[in-house]
């Protein structure tokens, strides 16, 4: 073995003597030996060479070896200590080296392979305490690196919760949404079927009368069935059934264009603020349903700050998705709490006094948001105010106004339309209307009368309720259609399933009921205007 893999001892002791035939016992015996005539000394080395174990005489010069001992075990505490004297030999002596911090005590002269054992002993439990420090380390490295995954587990764990709960919250949010939807989707049809022959015949009336009085009774009843169709556009919207104008809008454009609207609807003691980001690009949105929505949430905003206060809007491009837009409206009132927040979407749920509010507003804009294929989130602290963000698609289009399509001629030149409307007013209206602006009009109550008629009416459109006892509007169109593949159709209805429709008819025309005769005719002209276009 070469001096550099043997055990290097450490012999400490004053007398030349003595120390000479313990280091020659020693090296018999494998162990490699540095020398040491005092405690000053002895510790320099230990400093030095760091040995495993020290050969430690009590009688030295300078320090005696019970006080080098202590220090030793104080700085270096795996370095392994054999006391060794031939003159304090009894057992106080060996008592007070073991409290000094010696590991074994052994009184001299001692024979060679009494000393080799002693060390041996104790450098086997020098490795043994090495082995079980190194153990340790590698356990307490472990537990660390089991407590980081478990902490990244738990990390993980919380947003896969939380997101499990925003999913679960979103899913009853829509099951409220559905079942109201459910509720209200039936009286929200024949009402809109009732509001379509009030509207059309009052702007009729309206249009063809020179008496005073008549035009102003005329022109209150519209305003009121107007209202009538704003309130069950609102019970359609937050149930996500009522299918939406889509288009490419100008966000910024939209807010300068309402602000005058918004002036008036919150008063003097409110101001309005508005930061809009110019390079916002333009959303997919609703025009006429956003502009609404955004009306909404400036009216709760006023009702929340009724001492007065201040309105802010703003524009920004989504921090978290580039394919988003966000439309902030924040004001400086009561704010909500967190109860509230959990509410706020709720269909009818209100914190105002009987009589102040019907709880449509957020539900409304919670349902027109979501269905353009945004999100809404509420950001709010009691006596902090309230922010209410619209996350909204961004479009890739440019603007798409109805300019062009209301630009088009609305008059007929006497092409054959069959109108198919199970209610006998919206029906009537339709017919006269047409008949009266240049169209050659047929008329059916019901589906199979439509499909008995067309043979004979040979229609270039048809015009059809989508809901509809019995066979829908779009059955209706399907077996049309296989006696006239081409045949253009228009679908109208106060009440329809948008999915069904789509999935039924594609990108098929739709006018929403109530409408106005003006946007019925152009809606025809549009209608078949594009079948003319295609033609080769």
């Amino acid at each position: 073995m070469s001096n550099s893999e043997k055990t290097v001892i450490l012999n400490v002791d004053d007398l030349e003597s003595q120390r000479y035939v313990k280091t020659r016992d020693l090296q018999a015996a494998g162990f490699a030996v540095i020398e040491a005539q005092t405690g000053a000394e002895a510790l320099r080395l230990i400093e030095q060479h760091m040995p495993p174990l020290v050969l430690l005489d009590v009688q030295l010069p300078d320090i005696n070896g019970f006080e080098v001992c202590s220090f030793i075990k104080q700085k270096w505490p795996q370095v392994m200590v054999l006391q060794t004297s031939a003159t304090f030999t009894a057992s106080e002596h060996r008592v007070i080296g073991l409290n000094a911090g010696a590991d074994s005590y052994l009184v001299q002269p001692a024979e060679p392979l009494e000393l080799a054992a002693a060390i041996n002993a104790l450098l086997r439990v020098r490795r043994s305490e090495d082995a079980l420090r190194s153990l340790n380390a590698t356990l307490d490295k472990q537990v660390q690196e089991r407590t980081e995954e478990l902490e990244k587990a738990n990390r993980k764990l919380r947003q896969e919760i939380a997101q499990r709960q925003k999913a679960e919250s979103e899913l009853l949010q829509a099951q409220k949404m559905e079942a109201v939807g459910q509720l209200t989707g039936g009286l929200a049809h024949d009402f809109n079927n009732l509001l379509t022959a009030v509207v059309g015949n009052l702007d009729l009336i309206r249009a063809r009368t020179t008496e005073p009085r008549i035009t102003r009774l005329a022109e209150n009843a519209f305003k009121a069935a107007e209202r009538g169709s704003k309130l069950t556009a609102q019970l359609l919207a937050f149930s996500r059934t009522q299918k939406l104008a889509t288009q490419s809008v100008d966000l910024n454009r939209l807010i300068l264009d309402a602000s005058d609207l918004l002036s008036q609807s919150l008063g003097a003691n409110i101001a309005i603020k508005t930061d809009l980001d110019a390079g916002a690009p333009f959303v997919v949105a609703d025009y006429n349903q956003l502009e609404v929505s955004l009306l909404n949430l400036a009216i709760n905003a006023r009702d929340a700050m009724p001492d007065g206060g201040t309105l802010t809007i703003t524009t920004t491009p989504n921090e978290t998705d580039d394919r988003r837009v966000t439309l902030s409206v924040k004001d400086t009132g009561t704010g909500m709490p967190p109860d509230v927040i959990a509410r706020a979407f709720d269909p009818f749920f209100t914190t105002k006094p009987p009589g102040k509010g019907t709880g449509l507003g957020l539900s409304q804009v919670y349902g027109l948001v979501r269905q353009m294929g945004g999100d809404v989130d509420i950001k709010s602290e009691v006596g902090q105010g309230t922010s209410i963000q619209l996350s909204l698609r961004r479009s890739i289009a440019g603007t798409e106004t109805a300019a062009a399509a209301q630009g088009a001629a609305e008059s007929g030149h006497a092409e054959r339309i069959l109108v198919v409307d199970d209610d006998h007013d919206v029906r009537g209206l339709m017919t006269s209307f047409l008949a009266e602006i240049g169209y050659v009009v047929h008329e059916a109550d019901h589906g199979n009368a439509a499909l008995a008629m067309q043979t004979t009416v040979n229609p270039q459109l048809m015009i059809i309720d989508f809901s509809m006892p019995g066979t829908n509007g779009a059955e209706v169109v399907k077996a049309a259609r296989v006696v006239q593949p081409a045949l253009p159709v228009l679908f109208v209805s106060g009440y329809a399933d948008s999915a069904a429709l789509e999935a039924a008819m594609g990108s098929a025309p739709f006018l929403r009921k109530p409408f106005r005769p003006a946007e019925l005719a152009s809606a025809v002209r549009m209608a078949l205007d594009s079948v003319s276009s295609s033609k080769p």
